[in-house]
């Protein structure tokens, strides 16, 4: 091998292909005619309406929106802002109803105010004696579960020993005496009372006894000393009355029934037990009496008497 010699290349000019590159020209042929193509789309009248009427949805889209949600809020104020006036209006009709109820309920007091002051008004009519009308005020403080305070006094004609009677459930019954007389007020110790003593007698068979107090107005009265032979006449339910006996109760005055009947074998007399026909409890207007011959003696003395 000869140094310095190049080695000749093996291949044959004949099987040497050409390497193909891109036509230049193509590139700015395209190029030009897409630049032109995009000029005159721009230029043209069509492209601006579409854009102008794209801009003016979006635009549209947004002002809806806008429009959308102050409409919300605003909704949403002015039913808070109603929600607030109902609100009131409620609290009025609530006060307004209440004052109806309220007014509802005087008138209801005033109608059975009425109702029974016409009943007191109709019972007096019927009373044979000179009376004065008067209406509990309160209890004695030193003896509260028996005396009862009346708010008429020896101003208005009321004197000691007077006779208290009262009608009620359509019935005139005992009630008790005039124990104290005030100016204005006056004491009353009612039949219930442990020192309340009254003659008395059945309506029916006629006999006679003592009523006392057991100090309690829920405990039964006590009709004491009645003879032993009168309890085959005796009944539950007999009407008990005042006698009139001593002069210090009118006779014919109601004083309550027989609820029970207590015989003693080593007692020569009977007792028996009586409900009041005056419910105390729920007493209120009371007339003070006393016979017509004492009643113009006593006016002579103390002055006209209140009707």
């Amino acid at each position: 091998m000869v140094s310095g010699m190049r080695r000749a290349p093996s291949h044959k000019s004949g099987n040497i292909l050409p390497r193909t590159r891109p036509n230049a020209a193509l590139y700015v042929f395209v190029i030009l005619v897409l630049v032109s193509v995009s000029f005159l789309l721009i230029s043209s009248s069509s492209f601006i309406v579409n854009f102008k009427d794209l801009g003016l949805s979006v635009f549209s889209g947004v002002r809806g929106g806008i429009y959308e949600l102050s409409s919300f809020v605003s909704r949403t104020v002015l039913s808070v802002s109603e929600l607030a006036d109902l609100r009131k209006e409620y609290n009025e009709l609530l006060k307004s109803l209440e004052r109806y109820e309220e007014l509802q309920r005087s008138n209801a007091e005033i109608n059975q105010e009425n109702i029974r002051l016409r009943q007191q008004l109709d019972f007096s009519k019927t009373l044979s004696y000179r009376r004065i009308s008067a209406q509990i005020s309160g209890r004695d403080p030193d003896n509260l579960y028996s005396a009862i305070v009346i708010n008429k006094g020896a101003y208005s004609g009321v004197s000691n020993n007077m006779t208290v009677v009262a009608w009620q459930n359509g019935t005139q019954a005992l009630v008790g005496k005039v124990i104290r007389t005030g100016v204005f007020e006056s004491l009353v110790m009612p039949i219930f009372d442990a020192n309340s003593q009254v003659s008395a007698r059945f309506t029916v068979s006629r006999f006679e006894g003592i009523v006392e107090g057991q100090g309690n107005r829920d405990n039964p009265l006590l009709m004491r000393f009645i003879p032993k032979r009168a309890r085959e006449e005796i009944n539950i339910g007999d009407m008990i009355i005042s006698s009139g006996m001593g002069g210090v109760f009118p006779a014919g005055i109601n004083i309550g029934r027989v609820c029970g009947i207590n015989l003693l074998e080593y007692e020569t007399t009977l007792e028996v037990e009586l409900e009041p026909v005056i419910d105390f409890s729920r007493l209120e207007y009371i007339f003070l009496i006393e016979a017509e011959t004492d009643a113009a003696i006593h006016n002579s003395d103390a002055g006209l008497f209140d009707d």
